[in-house]
This record gives structure tokens, sequence and C-alpha cells, in this order.
């Protein structure tokens, strides 16, 4: 498991870290062809279709193209700040998560040592020197924040900058 995996876990728990986020699929533009039409021709509207120039009154409900299924009903924002905020609290120890990686990996239990966190900028695709401990520790702390975010974490506007 990596060690975003893992940090992801342990703040949003078993079924978000290990949703990655996707997009819904595109609905179809067209219908599909009649066999009484030929390939060219355009049927004619459903009953309820909105006539030329209208908006439907909704969008179409997107399924599951394997199932027929409607998608999951997303899971609801993990908020990040009260889960870290009791993982200090339990940890014993004066930390502060909002602004060192070092702070945050020891409040969920982590190693927090340089090779740990080198081995996470090279998941998160750091390209700087990871001698360089501070800007490193910058990228990690931003990034991490951010893609917590794109998991279903709900991060104080203020770390997204």
């Amino acid at each position: 498991m990596s060690i975003f995996d893992r940090i992801g876990k342990a703040i949003l728990g078993d079924a978000q870290a290990a949703a990655p986020v996707q997009s819904l699929p595109a609905s179809p533009l067209t219908p599909p062809a009649s066999p009484d039409l030929p390939s060219d021709a355009v049927p004619p509207p459903g009953p309820g279709a909105p006539q030329s120039g209208q908006i439907a009154e909704r969008p179409p409900i997107i399924t599951d193209p394997a199932t027929g299924a409607p998608p999951p009903a997303p899971a609801p924002a993990v908020d990040i700040e009260d889960v870290l905020d009791e993982a200090v609290r339990n940890s014993g120890q004066k930390l502060d998560w909002r602004h060192s990686i070092v702070d945050l990996m020891k409040a969920v239990g982590m190693d927090a040592s340089l090779h740990e966190r080198g081995e996470l900028a090279r998941e998160l695709g750091y390209a700087g020197d990871t001698t360089d401990s501070a800007k490193m520790n910058t990228f990690l702390h931003k990034t991490l924040m951010k893609r917590l975010s794109e998991n279903g974490g709900k991060v104080p506007p203020d770390l997204l900058d």
C-alpha cells in the first residue's frame, strides 16, 4: 500500500480512500438508429420530447452501462479538520498538522522520517530536490490537502491555497 493510501485510509477511512475520483460517463447525444429509417435519417422525437428550440425539463438519468443501475450516491465528505484534531488529541503530542506534513503524519501514527517523506514526494510527483526538505515538505502538505479534497475530504479552504 502506498504512503498516500495509508494517509488517506487513516484520515478518510476505508471506503473513501480506496475510491478514486471519477467523472460520470457522457450520455449519448443521439438515440439508437431505428431499423425502419435510413441510416442518415433523424428519428422523430418521442412523446414528451422537447420541440425544436426548447430545453428539456430535466437531464437524462445516467446509468452504469454494464448493469443499467444508477451511479451510487456520493459518500458524505469527511471533515479532515475534525479527524486530524481528534488524532492530535489522542496522540498526546503538540502537533500542528495544518502547517506541517511531519506533524500530520505523526498525528495519524505514521513514520515521518525524511525517507518516508521522500517516498511520498515521489508518489505525489515532486520533481524538486528531496534533500531540500523545507521545499519538499511545503509541496507535500499542499499536494496532500488537494488530493484529500479530491478523494472525499472536506479540507479547510485556507489549506487549499
